[in-house]
């Protein structure tokens, strides 16, 4: 097998998770009003647990999962995360037999802890598997892969578990016999068996395939000249500090990102939208990072660079983040699906940004970077603790929470990516 021919392969498998990743990723906007109905939630807060728990198994499991790639290598590992992904799909079974909020949460972090394994893995894969200049435009084609399984996602599960919620919801609210009310909630919850069955099967199959398939090990220690010029000069991962300020980045961004997709729906409910529609807000959203992800892959690096198309993303966000501040209703919705267009090329740009020069060290730079993916747990928490607790209005509680955020995108687009530059020990681009 040629070096290109054996990359293309690479790519196809590694496409083919990022799909995965998108299709489980972003059930989660779906899940949060299903949860919350099911298991009776009484306030937004609660319900944002379903983000927390998936996205702070990252934070736990991210420089394990570097440990974890160190013995099996890459292939081995994503085998392994398809697996751990698949046992978190069938806990749902119990949880949803028994409508108990803390199992179902259980699942999905055990789910989070086997993608943090494939995260791990695949991202600097797909970095440094071809040129890191072009590392965006690689990214960007993942991207597509992620956010079109995104965008599918909700539309099949919403319609699996949440068809004629806005009725059911209102004969729930209003039946005042216990029984009976439990009767419906108990069917209710009974329609998320079915596609967690489906998906633990799919998964475990993935598994097999991708551990039988003829994906290439790379060698992260040797993987330039530079690299590793610059491992000899770094003994330690704390002498980068472009690589800390990335993961700061990385937590921020990925906080916009779930507040974009999952909580559109919650911002849409609250301002008097039924479930009937607001299940389809989280594919609106993925739909305009589709549309962010075709031009990263036409425009890097031929006619942008990485920290350019990260500086204009933020740009973006801060001015649809003002739009969200400034308007209400369906024009607010609109701004917040805008922001999966500020926020498409985000990933693909810090990612690149941070893990370059690390040399031997990017496996543990890139767990580093991966646990910065729990900024997904706060940053909803976040909103729900200004609503619920605060009692600030709806558009200014979602505002404080992405308008920071993106401010210092901008800062690391602009300066933050450059740190240690001057010292002559970094080359960055």
């Amino acid at each position: 097998m040629t070096k290109t021919s054996g990359n293309r392969s690479a790519m196809i498998i590694i496409g083919i998770l990022f799909f995965v990743f998108g299709f489980v990723t972003w059930l989660n906007g779906t899940l949060i009003p299903f949860l919350k109905l099911t298991c009776q939630l009484e306030t937004v807060t609660e319900a944002f647990f379903v983000t927390f728990a998936f996205y702070m198994a990252y934070f736990f499991l991210a420089i394990p999962s570097a440990r974890i790639l160190q013995g099996t290598g890459f292939k081995n590992g994503m085998a392994l995360g398809l697996l751990i992904m698949a046992a978190g799909s069938l806990i749902f079974i119990p949880a949803a037999q028994t409508r108990n909020f803390a199992l179902f949460l259980t699942g999905l972090f055990v789910q989070g802890t086997g993608l943090a394994l494939l995260q791990t893995a695949s991202n600097p894969y797909i970095s440094i598997i071809g040129p890191i200049e072009s590392a965006a435009q690689r990214i960007s084609i993942m991207g597509i892969c992620n956010k079109g399984a995104g965008a599918l996602s909700p539309l099949i599960l919403g319609a699996l578990i949440l068809g004629n919620a806005g009725e059911l919801e209102k004969k729930i609210n209003e039946t005042t016999d216990a029984a009976a009310k439990a009767t419906m909630l108990d069917e209710l919850a009974g329609r998320v068996i079915g596609p967690y069955i489906v998906m633990a099967v799919i998964l475990a199959i993935l598994a097999f395939l991708v551990r039988r398939s003829n994906l290439p090990n790379i060698d992260t220690s040797k993987s330039s000249e530079e690299a590793v010029a610059t491992a000899d000069q770094h003994k330690s991962i704390f002498q980068f500090p472009h690589l800390w300020l990335g993961v700061l980045c990385l937590f921020l961004y990925v906080g916009v990102e779930v507040m974009a997709g999952d909580a559109i729906g919650v911002f849409g409910n609250a301002a008097g939208i039924s479930l009937d529609t607001t299940r389809y807000f989280t594919t609106f959203t993925l739909i305009a990072m589709l549309v962010g992800y075709v031009i990263g892959i036409f425009t890097i690096p031929k006619y942008i660079s990485q920290q350019n198309a990260l500086k204009i993303s933020a740009l973006t966000g801060i001015a649809f983040s003002l739009g969200i501040y400034l308007s209400s209703g369906y024009v607010a919705i609109v701004f917040i699906a805008l922001l999966g267009l500020s926020n498409a090329l985000m990933w693909p740009a810090i990612f690149p940004l941070a893990i370059k020069g690390l040399g031997r060290h990017t496996q543990m730079g890139s767990a580093l970077l991966v646990m910065g993916i729990a900024g997904g747990a706060i940053l909803p928490l976040l909103y729900g603790f200004l609503k619920d607790s605060w009692h600030i209005p709806n558009a200014t509680a979602f505002t404080l929470c992405t308008l920071p955020c993106y401010l210092y995108i901008c800062y690391y687009a602009i300066k933050g990516h450059k740190a240690g530059e001057t010292t002559g020990q970094l080359a960055t681009a």
